[in-house]
């Protein structure tokens, strides 16, 4: 499991980076909100444990930008601020579980397999239609066939799979985007997002799948009628 801790006090972070790993987890420590940001929106973590009290940019801050580009993301916040308003706010951001400290080590990794547990069937792997999807790998196929995808066909892709049969918002996509430059300064513009939709919905057409526009609202992933899923 590839875990983002977020955390700025080094004590602290050097000895959860330590007992987590000896639990089995792979972990990278971002020291500040800035760092974690940037690292959630571009590494495939399977969770995150982030504090609300990061400089830079604050931990709740961080908590509402990568849960709209990162719908699926398991998050634990950690973190001393442990009034009613406090948990509240943090679960209305977008949190899924939420500790404070102090806290006991073993309660903590508990917390962390529960949230895994609840959200690993769709987090790293997909089978829908005639669709196959590994976001650990980073391939897909159709009926066998390797899916050739673009940098950010990949991001439009994994973004309705994590919410399929919700709808993913423009403003979701161009979240997802907005650290990557590897296809143009300008790719987030909802003109381009259309543009990569329809190169999808090209992509996809042998797969049994239909993204569908809801006008006003986003993009919705479906399984075409007569098609598994």
């Amino acid at each position: 499991m590839n875990l983002l801790l977020a955390e700025d006090d080094a004590i602290l972070a050097d000895a959860l980076t330590a007992q987590l790993r000896q639990a089995g987890f792979e972990v990278e420590h971002a020291p500040n909100g800035a760092v974690a940001e940037y690292l959630l929106l571009k590494q495939p973590h399977d969770v995150a444990v982030l504090d609300l009290g990061l400089p830079l940019v604050d931990g709740l801050t961080v908590l509402k930008r990568v849960r709209a580009a990162r719908p699926a993301l398991p998050v634990l916040v950690l973190t001393a601020l442990d009034s009613l308003d406090d948990r509240v706010a943090g679960l209305n951001a977008g949190a899924d579980d939420y500790l404070t400290k102090p806290f006991d080590f073993p309660e903590l990794e508990a917390r962390l397999r529960a949230l895994l547990r609840r959200t690993r069937p769709i987090g790293t792997s997909a089978e829908l239609g005639h669709l196959s999807f590994d976001r650990d790998t980073r391939r897909a196929t159709v009926r066998g066939e390797p899916l050739e995808l673009s940098p950010r066909e990949w991001m439009l892709l994994d973004l309705l799979l994590a919410q399929r049969d919700k709808v993913v918002t423009k403003e979701q996509i161009q979240q997802a985007w907005a650290l990557d430059r590897s296809e143009g300064a300008a790719a987030g513009a909802n003109n381009s997002i259309e543009v990569y939709i329809h190169r999808l919905r090209r992509k996809l057409e042998q797969s049994g799948l239909a993204i569908r526009t809801v006008r006003g609202l986003g993009y919705l992933l479906e399984v075409e009628a007569g098609e598994g899923g």
